[in-house]
């Protein structure tokens, strides 16, 4: 098991470990057209989720967005 850092609380991943991003948010089931993700303090671009690697020890942050009026 790898451990990263996901909105401040150490979350368990599988030994393979997604390799990236979007990968990871497969993983969680989080639809990647509703979040903003933020890795090690770096804010990643949607277009660059495939291409942001996940490795253990990360601190990640995710932000999503809730309709409601």
């Amino acid at each position: 098991m790898h451990v990263v850092t996901i909105n401040g609380r150490q979350t368990e991943l599988p030994a393979e470990l997604p390799d990236n991003l979007a990968a990871l948010l497969k993983h969680l089931d989080v639809d990647a057209a509703t979040v903003v993700a933020e890795v090690d303090g770096l804010i990643v671009r949607r277009d660059a989720f495939g291409k942001t690697p996940i490795r253990p020890a990360q601190t990640i942050e995710l932000v999503r967005f809730v309709g409601g009026g």
